[in-house]
């Protein structure tokens, strides 16, 4: 062997080496293919829709004389941010977005942080109920307050009839009160509440209240207690609750299409829905980048604000106490307050949309008035356009079907999907390749709903590559919400692998188990907690999904939350929410079965007492 061929032979060695570890080592190459599959179901989506907002669409070729489809241009960014349209197109929407997504946050941040205060801080009885009722407006879908809202306000000069109040007080609502920015904030925020909620009393939990004793002992009052020591320590839930409400504000579809829509209220993902609608795609994908922008500045301002802050060490080897505050007189007053706030978030919604499909003319809120043809009456073209009632309509049942199906294929894979990521990344904790797949993991939390749909329809509109053309499928549905709801799965599936002692599989193989059996035998049923939690928060994710799917389903892929849609945008209220309320039962059920298997705690990461 000549000098030069013996560093090629070495490279070869080390090579034929490195390829021989790897046999041995499924969590280096579950990684790896991983990160190829998130890099053509997040990276090449983002890269396509990219692509679609700088070249011309079809629908452009009628307006731009000269045109060729598919060549490189500016005009979606021109029309949207400079031209003509661009008040229209993008300043008004995104103003309008900017007012809702901080409107929201403050009210969700503000109700949240001061329910999870008096819960955990404070003597008030009833603290089990409590943590599991004020929950629960989140296991809705955020929209089923709007409807009710719109059951309850609306007026006969935009709706063409009137609302529970017209009719008991004889006073026509406001159009302001009855659509636009005021409802649509308060609708949502009485639904996102729920994450400063649960994020604020998890970090309460946390506070010694001896630190707090020790600083009143040497005269700090309370207002610079609750300045210098407890909020310093739930700046990082409060910055979280933050960066979850506002995204999540800023990019819902269904709230601001129900309660904005009549009054040409737009906000980016009502307006990116009627680009696309009008077949002005290029103008849709430009306000989806817009959206996916917000996203990520949010959680980078975070990032870098709670990354800069110091730390605070709050737990330690010895155990510490909790003392709450004695509400004394005010006890049972806002003990009261609270069970009325449960009242009108959650029982009276529900309450309206069950008696409004019992009303045969919409308006007449008198017992005469009442009917069960909405839900079990023959087609009659006097009533609901001759639309047959729920329990008798096929096209219902075919909805219903299809959301089932749709929760259960997405929830095992996210299952299944979850606990592989989550084996991967705590077994390679630290390094290069498990922190890469984290990151991609939890990135298509950056896109919301609306965004996303609008890229995956660009992406799936046409064959890609060996894939086919996935639009009007029911695949691309599943394949969606899989990905949407892959940072969820996979956080659960990382947190249930790191409970279990890599002595065990270590053991295992040494005994000889191959991995295939290892996994069987010993990691799934120590992560069988993590597995189903996730599955079953997959299921009720996809189950109320309505921004996400909106641009996607066709008349054979139509799922509850879109048939709930289209029958409001035809002005069927009745049959609107009777769907809504089979919608609510099946995820009731699903939310049982939760916490049959887990309970409240496991769920939703609360601690009762």
């Amino acid at each position: 062997m000549t000098v030069q061929a013996k560093p090629v032979y070495r490279r070869l060695n080390v090579l034929k080496f490195e390829l021989t570890k790897l046999r041995h080592r499924p969590d280096v190459l579950l990684s790896l293919l991983f990160l190829i599959v998130f890099s053509f179901l997040v990276i090449v989506p983002l890269l396509q829709i990219l692509k679609g907002s700088l070249t011309y669409q079809q629908s452009d070729l009628r307006m731009v004389r000269g045109s060729v489809q598919g060549q490189l241009t500016a005009y979606h960014y021109l029309r949207v941010f400079t031209g003509r349209l661009a008040q229209s197109l993008f300043f008004k929407p995104f103003w309008h977005s900017l007012i809702v997504g901080f409107g929201v946050t403050f009210l969700a941040m503000t109700l949240g942080s001061l329910f999870a205060w008096v819960i955990v801080r404070t003597d008030i009885p009833f603290k089990p109920l409590f943590s599991v009722l004020m929950v629960t407006p989140y296991m809705m879908p955020s929209w089923v307050i709007a409807l009710a809202w719109l059951t309850v306000f609306k007026n006969e000069r935009i709706a063409g009839a009137q609302g529970m109040f017209t009719a008991m007080t004889g006073v026509s609502a406001p159009d302001w009160l009855s659509y636009g920015v005021v409802p649509i904030i308060i609708c949502l925020g009485l639904h996102y509440y729920a994450y400063s909620f649960l994020l604020v009393s998890g970090a309460l939990w946390t506070v010694n209240s001896e630190l707090e004793e020790a600083a009143a002992i040497a005269g700090l009052n309370k207002r610079k207690i609750l300045r210098k020591i407890t909020f310093p320590i739930v700046i990082p839930a409060l910055g979280s609750a933050f960066v979850l409400t506002f995204t999540r504000s800023m990019g819902t579809f269904g709230t601001p299409a129900l309660l904005g829509l009549p009054v040409r209220f737009f906000t980016i993902p009502t307006q990116i829905y009627a680009s696309i609608n009008t077949r002005n795609n290029g103008d849709g994908y430009v306000l989806a980048l817009v959206l996916v922008a917000l996203a990520g500045v949010a959680i980078y301002i975070n990032s870098r604000v709670i990354g800069k802050r110091r730390s605070f060490v709050t737990m330690q080897g010895k155990g510490f106490t909790s003392k709450p505050t004695r509400l004394g007189v005010w006890r049972y007053g806002i003990v009261s307050l609270m069970f009325l706030f449960i009242f009108i978030a959650i029982v009276l919604p529900v309450v309206i949309l069950a008696w409004s499909t019992l009303m045969r003319i919409p308006g007449d809120y008198s017992l005469s008035n009442l009917t069960l043809h909405y839900w079990i009456g023959k087609s009659n073209f006097l009533m609901a356009s001759g639309e047959e009632g729920i329990f008798r309509n096929p096209g219902i049942w075919s909805g219903a079907w299809n959301s089932i199906r749709l929760g259960v294929f997405a929830a095992v894979i996210n299952g299944v999907l979850g606990l592989l990521i989550g084996y991967t990344v705590v077994r390679n904790r630290g390094s290069k390749l498990a922190n890469s797949l984290e990151v991609m993991s939890f990135a298509p939390y950056v896109f919301p709903g609306i965004a996303m749909g609008a890229i995956y329809l660009g992406m799936f509109a046409k064959p890609f590559g060996p894939i086919p053309a996935l639009y009007g499928t029911f695949a691309l549905l599943v394949l969606i919400v899989v990905v949407k709801n892959m940072p969820f799965s996979s956080r659960s599936g990382i947190s249930a692998m790191l409970q279990i002692d890599p002595s065990l599989e270590e053991s295992a193989r040494l005994q000889g188990a191959s991995w295939l059996k290892r996994f069987r035998k010993i990691i799934f049923p120590l992560a069988a907690t993590g597995f189903i939690s996730g599955m079953l928060l997959t299921f009720i994710t996809a189950m109320r999904e309505l921004s996400l799917v909106i641009l996607l389903v066709t008349p054979a892929t139509r799922v509850l939350t879109t048939i709930i849609f289209a029958y409001q945008d035809q002005d069927q209220i009745q049959h609107a929410n009777g769907v809504t309320l089979i919608l609510l039962f099946i995820i009731i059920i699903a939310n049982i079965l939760v916490s049959r298997f887990y309970g409240t705690k496991s769920l939703f990461g609360l601690r009762n007492t």
